[in-house]
């Protein structure tokens, strides 16, 4: 297989962390765009610095946006990755630095570069895209494949706006952005998350198996394996791990649903809702491949790939 090219967007994060790993064991980075979300920017440019250090990356971090686009955001994640992103396991300054140009310039010079080549994943609130989309709205057409992990698709978020995702959720202008604006892409959706979880006692065996990636990981997951103890979430849920495994091998997708997908902006109890028209009844075209079902062997094979654990 191919190794894909990745623009990642992402706000790590502990499953930004994974996701991260997986790539870089998996496929080219080519740079790394940094949004606020499950922290703020500071954190998780620091963390993206960490990470790059872990694997001894060549690429470029490129810091974005410190806020939504409109409204300042209801919460952030810090509850489960902690207060600094990374568990607070309180790791050393890191050695490599971010780059002076803003991520949404980046991705605009970066697709300009390579046209057709790049698939960009998009782990994180959506807003350095939607940034880059009001810029350079042409920006779509140089992209080979976007991925987004974000959204709920049946509404079983998990926001204090039960209907949504948190991604979709901390900046849904931004999502309504980029929803309206690329004709294709493929969403991996939170619910799709929860079906394709990892039972902690096999977890565990592949970071016990695995290499200074896996000690890494093991460290920073603490936090978030706690908090999904105390909210009766079993096995290991790994969001953005989930859509990394989709942007690297676009085969391993076994079923999905191509439909058009809306962003509710206004609704009391509903903002930042992924709304889907399942019956085709709104006249919108279908940009969204909901993935539905993934080969889950494959899925752990490239996680495990990606500690060490082979």
């Amino acid at each position: 297989m191919t190794r894909a090219r990745l623009l990642i967007d992402t706000d790590p994060g502990v499953d930004d962390a994974l996701a991260i790993l997986m790539a870089h064991a998996h496929a080219d980075i080519v740079a790394l765009s940094i949004a606020a979300g499950n922290v703020g920017l500071g954190h998780t440019v620091r963390n993206a610095r960490v990470l790059k250090d872990l694997v001894h990356g060549r690429f470029p971090i490129h810091a974005g946006c410190a806020t939504p686009l409109v409204r300042a955001p209801d919460e952030d994640a810090a509850q489960v990755h902690g207060a600094d992103g990374l568990g607070d396991v309180g790791f050393p300054e890191p050695a490599a630095s971010a780059e002076a140009e803003a991520a949404a310039l980046a991705l605009l010079r970066l697709t300009r570069e390579r046209p057709g080549e790049l698939t960009l994943v998009a782990l994180a609130p959506l807003t350095n895209i939607a940034l880059a989309l009001r810029l350079d709205p042409t920006l779509p057409q140089r992209v080979r494949r976007l991925v987004v992990m974000g959204g709920a698709v049946t509404g079983h978020g998990n926001t204090r706006s039960l209907p949504a995702e948190f991604n979709i959720g901390f900046d849904p202008e931004a999502a309504h952005v980029v929803f309206e604006a690329f004709p294709a892409f493929d969403l991996v959706d939170w619910e799709l998350t929860l079906r394709h979880g990892f039972v902690d006692a096999e977890f565990d065996a592949w970071l016990a198996a695995g290499d200074a990636r896996a000690r890494f990981f093991a460290k920073v997951f603490g936090t978030a394996r706690a908090y999904n103890a105390r909210h009766d979430r079993s096995g290991v849920v790994a969001a953005d791990a989930l859509a990394m495994a989709v942007a690297i091998d676009p085969t391993i997708v076994t079923r999905a649903e191509t439909r058009a997908v809306a962003i509710e902006l206004d609704g009391r109890l509903t903002r930042g809702m992924t709304v889907v028209d399942w019956n085709g009844r709104s006249g919108c075209a279908a940009q969204a491949r909901i993935v539905l079902e993934i080969d889950q062997a494959r899925f752990v094979a490239l996680v495990r790939g990606a500690l060490g654990a082979h």
